[in-house]
C-alpha cells in the first residue's frame, strides 16, 4: 500500500515538473522583434528579431585571446561577406585555455 502511494506522488511530480519544463521553453522564446534599420555595417542581433531577413550562412572562427576577440573576428567575417546583420550563436573556450571558438548565422535584408 505505502509503495503505490509513493508510486502515484512520484507521477504527479513527473507530470507537474514537465508542465513547468514545458511552460518554461516557451517563456524563452520571446516576441518577434523588427531588426533594426540597414546601417554601413553589420549589426549583432537576437534571434526574435531574424523573422522576414535572408539567411545567408553561417561562420566560424577559432581565435586565442577572449570571448570579446572571438566576437571582434566574427563581425569581421560579416564584413567580408557583406551581410546586414549576424546572430552569435555560441563562445565557448576550447580546451586549450585563452582559445576561443564561435559561430554565428549571417543574415541580409
Amino acid at each position: 500500500m505505502t509503495i503505490r502511494k509513493r508510486d502515484m506522488a512520484m507521477r504527479r511530480f513527473a507530470a507537474l515538473w514537465l508542465v513547468s519544463v514545458l511552460a518554461g521553453c516557451s517563456a524563452l522564446q520571446g516576441t518577434p522583434q523588427p531588426a533594426p534599420p540597414v546601417a554601413d555595417h553589420p549589426q549583432e542581433i537576437h534571434r526574435n528579431q531574424t523573422e522576414g531577413l535572408q539567411r545567408m550562412g553561417t561562420v566560424s572562427v577559432l581565435v586565442r585571446g577572449s570571448p570579446d576577440d572571438a566576437q571582434d573576428a566574427i563581425k569581421a567575417k560579416a564584413v567580408a561577406a557583406n551581410a546586414d546583420y549576424y546572430v552569435i550563436i555560441m563562445v565557448d573556450e576550447t580546451i586549450v585555455t585563452g582559445q576561443w571558438y564561435s559561430q554565428a548565422i549571417l543574415y541580409r535584408k
